[in-house]
């Protein structure tokens, strides 16, 4: 690869952007007539912007010119003339999270930043997936003026000028690199991550970056994988020199790619195989250089959840704090498990099946015992997982289905209810009403839900207990769903009305469970809706003196 390979991957960089905003992809001769028409500013939604250094960065201590950045009409975000290095962090949530960090380098030879294909938008994927994401802000050739692709032109003429000013601001992005890396592992706590997972990825000139900074550390210092995305891989001879301990590596690009760097990124995957390193590489038909997040409706827009796939089987995936249901099970059992599940969904809306043999192995009450049913989702499930002798000695059959909502719960009442002759039912559902687990969330509809089963249960000469939603200020499987505690609050006071207009015993979790963010505390709930053993044990007294009122009342 000549010297020159940096220089080309910044000229494909201009003429890609150019291509996103008008359509069409202008061949390099044509570039210089064009003037480029952008917006200025941008927000970043993320959760925390991390300057690298305290004050000046050290190498840089003479730079005095200002930070910018350019959108596109796509809302493609450029940044230039970086001087003060950041990090920008994206923590996944608590459920979510595996432990696993990955530092991201954005490309664009050294002289600019694609900031969102390459940076923000792969931050955002991985967060949803577990990963805590930092895209790294690095610094970069300064631009003279307001317009960086016109000016940057102009230098295309002198490719040896070009290639002299970008070898000293590597070193120093390599620096930036290894502080961000430093601050991570540093940080573990407050990122909620382990420090031997922490993982390096770049595009282009990022990639190259990576390997760069890779290379260049310490082995205390080192990503412990890394993920170059159609980097540039200059021919040096240090990059022979793999270590012996485990370092995987994943690479991916397009065999079409512009700038020809199929056939290097090929010979750094034989390298590391052949020196018994775990190694995966995609080279996809086509894509070019610079796809990114970009989507072209091609195998080549999947490369994400290839990456993802392979730090699974690496075992940086793995949940931090699985619930009860996923203690014990590998990634691709729950995988399967949820496509079982979706599967089963379609054919079985209510999953009537679910309880189909156990009702029919149930049979008919004891004579003399009050049998009573608890009706419900993972609540209910998990209640008689972690205390079947509660349920045993009371002669308490529990019909809970993980993941239900009040329609599917109204569809199965008459067999997992009504077939099972008990005095009362206790009727607790709702929470995934309003993590709209199946549709829109409408308050009355749920309400509805419930006066069917009430008419049901009492035409049959079933006592229904309404049991009020356990607290919850957020989903971890939904995290979209605004206003969770609120939403949870209005519902149980719809129950309760019900329940007084009905003259029946409305049973109370939620007053005594809730914290003061209206949720369940991690010392009742490790993942704030599923309860443990204890916040069970609680929940046992109150049901008792519930029933107990309610068969009194008949």
């Amino acid at each position: 690869m000549p010297r020159k390979g940096l220089f080309y991957a910044f000229l494909f960089k201009i003429q890609y952007l150019f291509s996103l905003t008008f359509g069409k992809f202008i061949p390099t001769i044509k570039m210089k007539k064009i003037v480029f028409l952008l917006m200025l500013g941008f927000t970043i939604n993320a959760q925390e912007v991390i300057n690298l250094y305290p004050a000046v960065a050290p190498g840089s201590e003479t730079w005095d010119w200002k930070e910018s950045e350019i959108k596109t009409p796509d809302g493609n975000i450029i940044a230039y003339n970086v001087s003060v290095p950041t990090l920008t962090a994206y923590i996944p949530a608590k459920s979510k999270a595996t432990g696993t960090a990955m530092l991201i380098a954005p490309g664009g030879a050294f002289h600019i930043l694609s900031m969102d294909s390459e940076g923000h938008m792969v931050a955002k994927h991985l967060q949803a997936n577990g990963v805590a994401a930092f895209v790294l802000k690095y610094r970069l050739v300064q631009l003279k003026t307001s317009n960086p692709m016109a000016e940057l032109m102009g230098k295309m003429q002198d490719f040896k000028k070009l290639d002299a000013e970008n070898a000293p601001v590597i070193e120093l992005a390599i620096k930036d690199a290894q502080t961000a890396l430093k601050h991570i592992r540093d940080n573990a706590s407050k990122y909620d991550i382990n420090t031997d997972k922490v993982g390096m990825m770049g595009f282009s000139a990022g990639g190259t970056l990576t390997l760069g900074t890779f290379y260049a550390s310490e082995k205390s210092a080192k990503p412990n994988f890394i993920a170059p995305i159609y980097p540039y891989v200059p021919a040096v001879d240090y990059l022979k020199n793999i270590p012996a301990e485990k370092y995987p590596i994943f690479i991916a690009l397009a065999s079409d790619d512009n700038l020809g760097f199929a056939p290097a990124n090929a010979q750094l995957y034989l390298d590391w195989k052949n020196a018994g390193q775990p190694a995966e590489m995609h080279i996809y038909e086509r894509g070019g250089h610079g796809f990114g997040m970009g989507k072209k409706h091609l195998p080549v827009d999947t490369w994400i959840d290839r990456l993802t796939d392979w730090m699974k089987m690496q075992d940086y995936m793995n949940k931090r704090y699985p619930n009860q249901w996923e203690v014990g099970r590998k990634y691709w059992e729950l995988e399967e498990g949820a496509k079982q599940n979706e599967a089963r969904a379609r054919r079985d809306f209510a999953n009537l099946a679910r309880y189909k043999d156990a009702n029919m192995k149930t049979g008919q009450p004891k004579s003399g015992k009050n049998r009573i049913v608890f009706l419900g989702d993972s609540i209910t499930e998990g209640w008689v997982n972690a205390d079947k002798e509660y349920f045993e000695k009371n002669e308490y059959v529990g019909r809970g289905i993980s993941g239900q909502t009040s329609p599917q719960t109204l569809l199965r009442f008459q067999q997992d209810v009504v077939a099972l002759k008990p005095k009362a039912v206790v009727i607790n559902i709702g929470t995934n009403d309003v993590a709209e687990n199946t549709g829109d969330y409408m308050e009355e509809y749920t309400l509805g839900n419930y006066r069917s089963m009430i008419a049901t249960a009492k035409a049959n000469g079933i006592t229904p207990v309404l049991a009020s939603v356990l607290p919850a200020a957020a989903f971890p499987w939904r995290p979209e769903i605004k206003d969770v505690a609120a939403k949870v609050f209005a519902l149980n006071s719809g129950i309760k009305k019900l329940a007084d207009e009905y003259g029946l015993v409305y049973l109370n979790y939620y007053d005594r469970l809730k914290n003061k963010e209206g949720g369940l505390s991690p010392d009742m709930a490790g993942d704030g809706i599923h309860p443990n053993l204890s916040c069970y044990k609680i929940m046992e007294k109150l049901a008792d003196e519930a029933i107990k009122k309610a068969l009194a009342k008949k």
